[in-house]
C-alpha cells in the first residue's frame, strides 16, 4: 500500500512474511526499511487514530 501526503512525501507499507510490517520511502526503493512487529504496528495505528501524534 502506498500513501502520499503530497507529490514528494510518500511511504509504502507492506505485510512481510511472518507477519511483520515493513515501511519505506516509496521514492527510494533501495533505501532502508523500518520493520515493525504486528503488536508495534497495531500500537502505532491506534495512536494515529487516537490523535496521539497530532501537532
Amino acid at each position: 500500500m502506498k500513501r502520499c501526503a503530497s507529490a514528494n512525501k510518500c511511504v509504502e507499507v507492506a505485510l512481510l512474511p511472518g507477519g511483520d510490517v515493513g515501511v519505506r520511502n516509496s521514492k527510494d526503493e533501495a533505501g532502508p526499511v523500518l520493520v515493525f512487529t504486528p503488536g508495534e504496528w497495531d500500537a502505532f495505528i491506534g495512536g494515529v487514530k487516537d490523535g496521539e501524534f497530532d501537532v
